[in-house]
């Protein structure tokens, strides 16, 4: 995939739009706002994770949960990170029901192994990567703007307006 920044643009702009309709600009707000959308849940977890290891976003048959590390310097940048995997539809790492038999510690080892072998055989992760962190900086960002500027909904038109 090429790095575009059009593409993380016209996402955060889609993103900036559901959390208008749903006057939510609180980032976990707008989290639900994006899984009322697309009909599909996404919960937010925390629990430990491999070391180096920020977030992860755990895709199963029915919803989606981004499992975040306790103790981040950045909780809301990991977690648009993460958010920014689901919007793209980012292909992440499936998890079947019968997985749950392992231990925890056993299966973010084989994520984070799956996820380092992806990016040394394809590149596919690396933008991946770019695109998810592209659009978390977008989006915080523009968020941060319309939660400081006055009412969020005028911001959010103003920003539209100027591109």
């Amino acid at each position: 995939m090429m790095k575009s920044h059009r593409r993380v643009s016209a996402a955060v702009d889609a993103v900036c739009d559901i959390a208008a309709v749903s006057s939510e600009f609180a980032l976990d707000r707008v989290v639900d706002a994006v899984a009322r959308e697309r009909g599909r849940t996404i919960d937010i977890q925390i629990a430990p994770l491999p070391t180096g290891v920020c977030g992860q976003r755990r895709a199963y048959p029915g919803k989606d949960v981004i499992v975040l590390a306790p103790d981040l310097p950045n909780y809301e940048r990991t977690l648009a990170h993460e958010l920014g995997h689901i919007v793209f539809r980012h292909s992440g790492t499936p998890i079947e029901d019968s997985v749950h038999a392992i231990s925890e510690e056993l299966l973010n080892y084989l994520l984070s192994e799956r996820n380092l072998q992806g990016a040394v055989t394809d590149g596919e992760d690396d933008s991946d990567e770019w695109e998810a962190e592209t659009f978390a900086g977008q989006l915080l960002q523009r968020l941060r703007r319309m939660n400081t500027r006055g009412a969020p909904l005028s911001v959010l038109c103003f920003d539209q307006a100027l591109g």
